[in-house]
């Protein structure tokens, strides 16, 4: 039997993403083991970001700066805005180092089963970015589910007035997918997507 302490950490833990109670209980175990080499970088390192933990008010990233690191980076192409639903798609984005551009977090993605409008998402926000100009190309990187292409389809509708090349993410057959392991949406819209070959 662990102590209250203890056993609040383990239930905290297992509230995380990927982690349930065994594994939760294996990362107490470990941090515990570990105090000095594990358990007290990571109390600092948590107390850090807390204590400067914000929103990016241009683009919705969370960082511990505003302007966060990605908008503050001169390098980045003004005239590319990439539109993503969360925060971690735009790290996995930024993570493969090829989209140049800049960057949109909706904060989610419409779904009238969640009951998520558009107005609860920063769609309106987007648009006045795009109404100021100096943006070429708009990307919706949103993901191949049902919700995703509605909420590329809605912010499509929105964006149609304005002089952007308006693009989307290619959907299809993964690198190293075996047909005979695609759902039939994966499929159907492999065959939809279809494209000349060279």
């Amino acid at each position: 039997m662990a102590s209250p302490e203890i056993d609040a950490l383990t239930q905290a833990l297992a509230r995380l993403p990927g982690l349930g109670p065994r594994s939760a209980r294996r990362a107490v175990l470990h941090l515990l083991k570990k105090r000095e080499t594990a358990l007290t970088p990571l109390l600092r390192a948590l107390e850090r970001v807390s204590e400067s933990l914000s929103v990016c008010s241009t683009c919705g990233n969370v960082d511990t700066a505003d302007p966060c690191s990605v908008c503050a980076d001169s390098r980045r192409d003004d005239r590319l805005l990439c539109v993503v639903e969360e925060v971690s798609d735009l790290w996995a984005l930024d993570r493969s180092r090829l989209f140049p551009g800049r960057f949109h977090v909706l904060g989610g993605r419409l779904s009238a089963l969640e009951g998520v409008r558009p107005e609860d998402l920063s769609i309106d926000k987007l648009v006045g970015r795009v109404a100021k100009g100096g943006i070429d190309e708009v990307v919706l990187a949103m993901n191949a589910t049902l919700e995703g292409q509605t909420t590329a389809h809605y912010l499509a509708e929105r964006l149609e007035t304005y002089p952007i090349r308006l693009t989307q993410l290619a959907h299809g057959l993964p690198v190293g997918g075996e047909l005979d392991y695609l759902d039939e949406g994966t499929l159907a819209q492999a065959l939809r997507a279809r494209r000349p070959v060279a």
